[in-house]
């Protein structure tokens, strides 16, 4: 079956998902697999080496034009994720959206409702600062 939107993806996982159908398992085995992806990412980190991690405080100011923001607030990575890690990580990321799919399967509620609610937040509010 091959899924071209996040709707068919939901589907998909409604039709897939017969052991772990309860809220409580999903939300366990949602914080499962967000804890794969940080795992991993740390791996790739601590045990490959493909990317490192340079931690520090970031020069934001309130008062900086949005173009300095950009020049000077980094994600402290160094490097880029190897072949093998990035499909690891994607690995873990599909079991993460997998498990969201099936909260919002749970809830009643559309993921592409979600995606396009958030989508328009993001276009409204424009830059802003995530507290």
């Amino acid at each position: 079956m091959s899924v071209s939107t996040l709707g068919d993806f939901q589907k998909q996982v409604s039709e897939l998902l017969l052991r772990h159908r309860s809220v409580l398992d999903i939300l366990s085995k949602w914080d499962q697999a967000a804890a794969s992806v940080h795992r991993t990412v740390i791996k790739a980190v601590t045990e490959c080496g493909c990317i490192e991690v340079h931690g520090q405080k970031q020069p934001y100011d309130q008062n900086m034009t949005l173009e300095d923001a950009q020049k000077l607030l980094q994600s402290h990575l160094s490097g880029r994720l190897c072949e093998h890690c990035a499909e690891i990580v994607t690995e873990e990321m599909g079991k993460s959206l997998f498990y969201l799919s099936a909260l919002c399967n749970a809830l009643q509620i559309d993921m592409e409702k979600v995606l396009e609610s958030e989508s328009r937040k993001c276009s409204t509010l424009g830059v802003f600062k995530m507290a």
